[in-house]
């Protein structure tokens, strides 16, 4: 069974990602990969709270790593098997330019 992402960066930057049920990473772990990403590439918080949801270090690493990012293929699956463990969903879309997820 295949999980299935979507980044959308606009038109003609889009990214159709899939990755095995079996490698998609637990919850833990997806946590763990996306707040180490979310402090390397300096990402803000976007509540004025400073309270990080899980939905916005998945908006705020893909936007961090931008088009160019996600066309080095390590990355791109590394981000789809963390995206997808964090919110077991079987298909996810990112829309960078609206900040929204939608499964």
């Amino acid at each position: 069974m295949h999980k299935q992402v979507k980044i959308v960066f606009g038109p003609g930057k889009e990214f159709d990602l899939a990755v095995d049920a079996e490698e998609v990473l637990s919850f833990e772990a997806s946590r763990q990969w996306l707040d180490e990403q979310f402090v390397r590439l300096g990402c803000e918080p976007m509540r004025g709270s400073g309270k990080v949801l899980v939905a916005d270090k998945i908006l705020g690493v893909a936007a961090a790593l931008g088009p160019e990012g996600f066309k080095d293929a390590a990355v791109a699956l590394d981000y789809a098997r963390a995206a997808s463990g964090a919110l077991s969903k079987a298909l996810l879309k990112v829309d960078v330019p609206k900040q929204t997820l939608s499964y």
